[in-house]
């Protein structure tokens, strides 16, 4: 395989190094809040984002004025996204079904899915106001049918931003809490005096919020590991450099640790795009954080060939993966590791961030290996049960059942068994030795 390196970001060791101080940070934070409740949340609201309201939660009066404040537009657009979410939301939960099969003549097998019971949905803020992120956190809990789902979003210039909480109360928000980052995760998964706590935590968020779910894993559920923006492009000869340039900066604007990537087959691209970024750079508003973030984090992979794109693309395993190529159809059909392709020069990371239908809370720092992204099924919860309706099938199982728990040395396993054949089989088992 050859694959050079046009540009790098930082090694692999700096980064180590960034995320160990986060841990740190985190987990002294997180045992404040434990031990001491609202008056840590309050410290840490003051502290980082200059908050002292006299309750955290809003009010209906209060989400109201919030709301007056959003134009018609902004909320027509609101609702426009909402209505792409929700409908591929529903047609996603219509996918999961519950069953009951009768495996044996008497034996009756089935699962529900059964919705989580209280979800905290995190709704960053930090230098961009994730309206977006309401949609995908609140909303797809919301068609999954749970019946508590607090959300948290950071205040804006002091107050409650207008659209994020627009966005939260007409996904189906109960509570709706003006709290920030790591103080807002702890919160609503440890629980406070006024907060209950819940079963659930979702959202994405930066390096401090993501390692708050992280060290919360356990305790409650969490959706995924959704840290900072992460962006690959594949492209070959058949897009220019100004879409290449756009799609990698579009991302980096996230923050000063967006990984962009360009992994491409073709050299004269691969060249032009490094122009084309530096040109860009040099206007667009939001320079100050992209330029960072591609110095740091930006990275420019030339490969001979698709299968070395595909290999290192599957390696890399990015959140955001936007293939322009002759082939887009074969990478679909052959990448497993990522969190969501948007495939063809028509599409962009942009579209499923906002406003398409699909969900934009998707793994980062390669947990694409193991699992996807947020959407409706990670609310619901696949219980399965058993009956037996026939004394025949509770003897004939159990007779199985005996043996095999004797094969592992569990005798009080194999009465649970035997006592079944005895009483329904009509057969006097000992234990152990279940009628053969």
């Amino acid at each position: 395989m050859t694959v050079t390196y046009l540009k790098t970001g930082k090694a692999q060791a700096e980064r180590d190094e960034d995320d160990a101080k986060v841990r740190a940070v985190v987990e002294t934070t997180l045992a404040d809040i434990g031990a001491r409740g609202d008056a840590a949340v309050r410290e840490l609201s003051v502290k980082f984002d200059k908050y002292d309201p006299p309750s955290f939660r809003l009010s209906p009066s209060e989400i109201e004025a919030a709301m007056s404040k959003v134009s018609a537009r902004d909320m027509d657009d609101i609702r426009f996204a909402q209505n792409q979410i929700r409908g591929f939301a529903q047609a996603q939960r219509a996918s999961m079904t519950d069953i009951e099969v009768e495996t044996l003549p008497g034996v009756i097998l089935g699962h529900k899915n059964i919705p989580v019971q209280s979800v905290g949905c995190y709704v960053p803020g930090g230098k961009f106001p994730m309206v977006a992120s309401a949609h995908m956190s609140v909303l797809t809990a919301s068609v999954a049918g749970v019946p508590r789902i607090i959300a948290a979003a950071p205040p804006q210039n002091g107050a409650p931003h207008p659209a994020i909480v627009a966005a939260m109360q007409l996904g189906g928000a109960h509570e709706i809490y003006v709290m920030g980052g790591m103080q807002a995760v702890g919160a609503m998964a440890l629980g406070t005096e006024t907060i209950e706590p819940v079963h659930m935590i979702v959202g994405p968020g930066n390096a401090f919020v993501a390692e708050a779910k992280r060290q919360l894993f356990g305790r409650v559920g969490i959706d995924l590991f959704a840290g900072p923006t992460e962006t690959m492009v594949i492209a070959d000869d058949t897009v220019d450099a100004e879409l290449c340039a756009t799609d990698l900066l579009g991302q980096a604007e996230h923050g000063y640790n967006s990984p962009a990537v360009l992994v491409t087959n073709s050299e004269k691209l691969a060249k032009a795009t490094l122009a084309e970024i530096d040109r860009i750079l040099a206007i667009l508003p939001t320079a100050e954080t992209a330029r960072t973030s591609w110095a740091d984090y930006g990275e420019v992979i030339l490969c001979d060939t698709y299968d070395e794109m595909l290999a290192v693309a599957d390696d890399i395993a990015s959140e955001h993966v936007q293939v322009m190529t002759d082939r887009d159809d074969w990478f679909l059909e052959h990448m497993t590791c990522y969190g969501a392709l948007f495939l063809g020069a028509r599409t962009n990371v942009a579209n499923g961030d906002k406003v398409i239908g699909t969900n934009h809370t998707l793994p980062t720092k390669k947990a694409g290996r193991y699992t996807g992204g947020l959407w409706v099924g990670k609310f619901l919860k696949t219980h399965s049960y058993q009956k037996i309706l026939t004394d025949e099938a509770a003897a004939l199982v159990g007779e199985y059942g005996s043996r095999l728990c004797m094969l592992e040395g569990f005798v009080g396993h194999a009465e649970q068994c035997n006592i079944r054949v005895r009483r329904y089989g009509g057969k006097n088992v000992a234990y152990g030795t279940a009628a053969e």
